[in-house]
């Protein structure tokens, strides 16, 4: 296998934050020597989440074996897995913001046709339904732990708890049409053609579209992580892979 420079367009501090959570998790197991340092561990964590690239050319351009690699990439995500915020922690985060704009998205995999439970009808494909919550201004608050595909928007909203969680706290809500029902503090566009809609309700879905159209600014940072765009793993692990990014994003932000 060739071998080439390349590079990861990841900001410098995700990095830094999780070579010191690999030095904190390698201090408490007692680690006294390793093929690759902490800070070459993260870096290859990164690559693989961030370009999406298979552990065999990832271990041919670290000089590890492939075995190597996955352990040390299974390793860090599991470690920042951990470190994901709850949705009651992200709430809390909420509560000092004027709303919250909350929307779905589906994470592709490659499933097949008969794998119906994935299959999502809105998008015509399968994947994974993952909800995620920002702030007025577009920035990734929280991603929810990843559904079947064929889970609607609004049962997957109500099956994490995020309707109760966001009304209890008495936070506002920005969603599309997807949320129909929700309750609670959701708002919603107003249904039916857009002709047989007066000029107020028109007005107020322009206003409603303008608001929470800043949320596919967050989907957008998600789905910058390639590894997210289409999915080769078992469905078991997307969770953490999705929480993985999150924890690394809000590092790279906060």
């Amino acid at each position: 296998m060739l071998v080439y420079p390349s590079g990861v367009d990841v900001s410098t501090s995700a990095l830094r934050f999780l070579a010191a959570r690999l030095r904190e998790h390698r201090r408490a197991l007692g680690t006294r020597w390793r093929r690759l340092n902490a800070g070459r561990q993260a870096l290859l964590t990164l690559a693989h989440l961030r370009n999406g690239q298979p552990y065999a050319q990832l271990a041919a351009g670290f000089g590890i074996g492939t075995t190597t690699a996955y352990r040390y990439i299974t390793e860090a995500v599991n470690l920042l897995t951990a470190l994901a915020p709850t949705l009651a922690e992200a709430v809390r985060a909420a509560s000092t913001k004027a709303y919250v704009l909350l929307d779905g998205t589906l994470l592709p995999i490659d499933r097949i046709a008969a794998d119906r439970p994935f299959y999502s009808g809105k998008y015509k494909k399968h994947g994974m339904n993952v909800q995620v919550m920002a702030d007025p201004k577009g920035r990734l608050l929280w991603a929810s732990p990843a559904l079947a595909g064929a889970v609607h928007d609004v049962r997957a909203a109500r099956e994490h708890g995020i309707i109760e969680a966001l009304t209890e706290a008495g936070i506002t809500c920005w969603a599309d049409k997807g949320y129909q029902g929700a309750g609670g503090t959701v708002r919603l566009p107003y249904r039916g053609r857009w002709d047989s809609l007066s000029t107020g309700q028109q007005a107020a879905n322009r206003s409603h579209a303008k608001i929470r159209a800043l949320v596919e600014q967050a989907i957008a940072t998600l789905k910058s992580w390639r590894l997210l765009r289409k999915l080769r793993c078992s469905t078991t692990r997307i969770t953490s892979l999705v929480q993985a990014v999150l924890v690394l994003q809000l590092a790279a932000t906060g």
